[in-house]
């Protein structure tokens, strides 16, 4: 039972710091067919280093945080 309990504790506690470590590509492409499925057609969507999107706003966060991907109507 301990052992049990401890690996989901581990588990729950690792989770996190698997799904930041995401490959700025794959979460890009993920967003975009996200926009795609609710019928966005004029976007851009940009990979920037952390805190250099400006104005546009955050939609996702890669590479551990390093990186983010921000979004902008045309």
């Amino acid at each position: 039972m301990k052992t049990l309990t401890l690996a989901a504790v581990l588990w729950i506690a690792t989770s996190p710091a698997l799904a930041a470590i995401k490959p700025c590509e794959t979460l890009k492409n993920e967003i975009e067919a996200r926009l795609k499925e609710k019928k966005v057609a004029t976007y851009t969507l940009e990979v920037v280093d952390t805190g250099k999107g400006g104005e546009r706003k955050v939609v996702g966060s890669c590479e551990g945080g390093k990186k983010q991907i921000v979004y902008a109507k045309k």
